[in-house]
């Protein structure tokens, strides 16, 4: 058994802290995490990228400082205690690259320019309020009293609602499609700027939900939007890199 750490004369191995993992739940996390680091290594060889020595140098020379590793010596002590050898971290610091290097050509601004004018809609925003009560009638009531004071349904919220946004007044804030159930996202998009929705009922009716749309705000491609199109295109990415290959848990 390879040893991790020694406790007296109680050594935990390798196998030991993969069980742990695994118990803990993030074993495949980590694993997930590996294949697609590995899938952009590949990915990125394939497409001819190259790295000039001085880069990984200098990266290396970065990943030190970071550490506090400022002399040869000190790296050495460094990748003893790890058991990792220079060569393995020369792999590591190439490999890091690459990643880099491949995500900055697949998440590229004319790639996020070119996405946004596809699926535009697809970034259509509302800013919106809820209150959650625990009955259908008591969510009825809301809504006729809304009706004939409508500014009145962030006190409303702070008074009645269950959800953890009552001391917000029901605020959700700015949501983007996608963020909803989709019974209610299709009826919140669909509506105007002041209008009250609902009641919503939960699955097993345990809670009912009171929707105040407060406003709507056509897409435009601002720096929340070109993170959430850099995530997408890169997870739609690499999507298609694992369909290239066969994958297997061992």
């Amino acid at each position: 058994m390879t040893g991790i750490v020694r406790i007296d004369d109680e050594v935990l191995g390798v196998e030991e802290f993969i069980r742990l993992l695994k118990f803990t739940g993030q074993f495949e996390g980590l694993v997930e995490q590996m294949v697609r680091d590995k899938l952009t290594v590949h990915a990125a060889r394939r497409a001819g990228l190259t790295l000039a020595q001085e880069d990984i140098q200098e990266r290396a020379d970065q990943f030190r400082r970071v550490q506090g590793l400022h002399r040869a010596a000190d790296m050495n002590h460094y990748l003893d205690a790890l058991g990792v050898s220079l060569d393995e971290f020369e792999v590591f610091v190439t490999d890091s690259l690459y990643q880099e290097r491949m995500m900055e050509q697949v998440c590229s601004e004319a790639a996020v320019h070119e996405y946004f004018q596809l699926n535009s809609p697809r970034f259509d925003s509302i800013e919106v309020s809820h209150i959650v009560v625990d009955s259908e009638g008591k969510a009825k009531e809301l809504i006729s009293f809304l009706q004939d004071d409508p500014d009145s349904f962030a006190d409303m919220a702070r008074e009645h609602s269950i959800a953890d946004t009552r001391e917000r007044g029901g605020d959700i804030g700015k949501v983007l499609r996608g963020s909803l159930k989709t019974d209610i996202e299709a009826k919140v998009f669909n509506a105007e700027a002041g209008d009250l929705l609902g009641p919503f009922a939960s699955p097993d009716r345990s809670f009912f939900e009171v929707f105040l749309v407060r406003a709507k705000h056509p897409a435009t491609l601002d720096g929340d939007v070109a993170v959430e199109i850099r995530r997408l295109l890169r997870e739609e990415w690499l999507m298609a890199r694992a369909q290239e290959h066969v994958i297997e848990a061992r």
